[in-house]
């Protein structure tokens, strides 16, 4: 169990690194090929566009804007301030300034949540907490897409940013306890040999 005056270090000093970089973030993601992730979950939604899409971490606002452009009707999260204002310029979404400890959102809201490069920033004493905020917050059968930097299931911190780094059964056994089932996993970029390819992708759907 970590310590709330260690939780509440962790987020203030991840989140004050993304927004003392936040316009470096931006210009090195801008160009950054998420396609394969966003169609990930996008051909395990049930219905018709537009879907409401929960975009946990959404950043500068680059996937708000591509989700936008596909006919759905994405909303944003983000910590930190500086990315919030940015997605709200660039995007013309509602973008929701909340940190991924304290969420407050509304139930049975979004047909699909779209956590790219994100999840891994929750400490593990906390992440099932936070993975049944984000269950709450989807529709019945809604889908939740992850992508996480792979690891062998420790945390800490790397540079300024706190991280936890899951293998694939670890980060199963943690959306299955939720009330996730797997829909699909597999590991980015496409086409390298598996030492070569840092990110696992999954995607889930509640039950």
């Amino acid at each position: 169990m970590t310590l709330p005056d260690e939780l509440e270090r962790i987020t203030a000093l991840t989140l004050a690194d993304y927004d003392q970089t936040a316009e470096r973030f931006r210009e090195g993601t801008r160009d950054h090929d998420v396609s394969q992730n966003i169609e990930a979950l996008l051909r395990h939604l049930e219905g018709q566009a537009p879907q409401r899409i929960l975009d946990f971490g959404c950043g500068p606002g680059r996937d708000l804007k591509t989700f936008t452009r596909l006919g759905h009707s994405p909303v944003g999260i983000d910590g930190s301030a500086e990315f919030v204002a940015m997605a709200r310029a660039d995007s013309g979404c509602e973008v929701l300034h909340q940190n991924f400890l304290a969420l407050d959102l509304p139930p049975a809201h979004f047909d699909g949540i779209f956590a790219n490069a994100t999840l891994f920033h929750v400490p593990l004493s906390e992440l099932p907490r936070v993975l049944k905020a984000l269950h709450a917050t989807l529709k019945p059968r809604g889908v939740l897409f992850s992508s996480n930097p792979r690891g062998d299931n420790r945390e800490g911190w790397n540079g300024r940013r706190y991280g936890a780094y899951h293998d694939f059964d670890s980060w199963k056994r943690y959306l299955t306890d939720t009330g996730f089932v797997e829909l699909e996993h597999y590991y980015r970029p496409a086409g390298l040999p598996r030492e070569q390819q840092p990110w696992l992708a999954s995607v889930w759907r509640k039950v």
